[in-house]
């Protein structure tokens, strides 16, 4: 339930920067946590539920799609940089540009970017809308879901033509150094992209507002001191327009540190639920998870980029002619250095999961030590593998390969064997 996933893979980071790669129960004033009244057993365990039917049928169509994009997001590129249209695009970009190195560079992301987008068009409308709406999880209008679609390319424009630059400079000025500078230069802009996302970016997709239920709102504030972080922040964010799904995470960076909670998240489980789930997003913060995050993605982005470094200098001065380049420093080699990264990102993304995997246990490790509600948080996770129509035991493939999270069956059992020793005096 974190937002900031550890050890952003080096396609994550580099595609990033080339790229840019059951209704709400709503009472009077807005949703609130459900609340009850009986005296919950802690020690007491929770069963695993089976999926249903019905999500058993969401997995394994998830499984097919994850499947095809990852050989997408390889054959795409790859046919952009090899077909030459990336060669005829620079070539636009550099008119259009005054040949203006800066402006060209900056040009040919939003041309790069629009042509992508307009491609990808019907797969991410059946597997962000259809999809979605089909199995119910989803509340988007179809003006919603374009409005959200523009708003993202719009972004990724933008942040691509502000500083794709630096990694061509690097490549021009360092060629044989450029991955080492490059990785280096990712760590500040890791930084800044955590900094600024919660108060640049993310309200320009959903309404971020106090929480509706005050009192909820203190209990919550009073766990956070207890867990011994100062100055929380907690905000209620309107998710209910886009999905039926529930979720909380926790995002930014110093001063703009916040723990999110959807509204549908807030509708479906009870005060003490939510309190487990707060704890869970608490121990993010206490145990440094955003920091440890970057550096790790620093180290794998430096051993993908690395394998790019080597790879795309043998592949250019084998196929230069059909490329339309001959050095990696131009860029028309975007799309080559995404399919590569692309593949690095197949070897690389499995370390990066288990450690995200290993921080999400650790959380959940905290959450039952700080509020010894291991049975609410066992049903909590129950609730969270029915509304979002989960498996709780994936097969080995999405372990590996994409989760970045314990599954909920795992997470449950933990919740019913991990009972600390009460904390007393001696």
């Amino acid at each position: 339930m974190t937002r900031l996933v550890p050890g952003w893979s080096a396609a994550a980071l580099l595609a990033g920067l080339l790229l840019l790669a059951s209704p709400p129960v709503r009472g009077q004033g807005g949703p609130q946590a459900a609340t009850s009244s009986e005296v919950v057993d802690e020690r007491a365990p929770v069963a695993v539920p089976a999926p249903t039917e019905k999500a058993m049928s969401f997995y394994n169509g998830g499984m097919l799609l994850w499947g095809f994009n990852r050989l997408w997001a390889i054959a795409l590129p790859a046919f952009l940089a090899f077909s030459g249209f990336s060669a005829r695009l620079r070539d636009l970009a550099s008119r259009l540009g005054l040949r203006v190195w800066f402006l060209t560079i900056g040009i040919y992301v939003v041309l790069y970017l629009a042509v992508v987008a307009l491609i990808e068009l019907p797969i991410d409308y059946y597997e962000g809308f259809v999809r979605l709406h089909a199995y119910g999880l989803s509340n988007q209008s179809p003006g919603k879901w374009l409005k959200d679609l523009m708003l993202r390319l719009g972004v990724s424009m933008g942040v691509g033509f502000a500083t794709l630059w630096v990694p061509y400079l690097l490549m021009s000025r360092a060629p044989r150094r450029w991955w080492l500078y490059t990785s280096l230069a990712s760590i500040p802009f890791l930084f800044l992209a955590v900094l600024v996302a919660p108060i640049w970016i993310d309200p320009l997709f959903n309404d971020f507002g106090p929480m509706k239920d005050r009192e909820l709102e203190r209990s919550i504030l009073a766990l956070a001191e207890e867990a011994g972080i100062s100055s929380s922040r907690v905000f209620e964010v309107a998710k209910s327009v886009d999905t039926k799904a529930v979720n909380a995470y926790v995002t930014g960076f110093l001063d703009t540190k916040r723990i999110v909670l959807w509204d549908t998240l807030l509708a479906k489980l009870n005060e003490k639920e939510v309190l487990f789930v707060m704890a869970h997003e608490m121990g993010h913060y206490v145990l440094g998870h955003v920091v440890q995050s970057i550096l790790l993605s620093f180290v794998v982005t430096l051993v993908g980029l690395y394998f790019v470094h080597v790879a795309s200098g043998r592949l250019i001065d084998r196929f230069r002619d059909r490329l339309g380049f001959d050095r990696l420093s131009d860029v028309a080699s975007a799309p080559l250095l995404i399919m590569l990264l692309q593949l690095a990102s197949l070897v690389l993304n499995p370390a990066a999961m288990a450690y995200s995997r290993y921080q999400e246990h650790e959380a959940d490790r905290f959450a039952i030590e700080l509020t010894r509600a291991n049975h609410s948080g066992g049903t909590a996770f129950v609730k969270l593998q029915a509304e979002n129509l989960g498996n709780p035991r994936p097969g080995w493939v999405y372990r590996v390969f994409r989760a970045s999270h314990p599954s909920i069956g795992d997470r449950i059992d933990f919740c019913n064997s991990h009972h600390p020793a009460p904390v007393g005096p001696n």
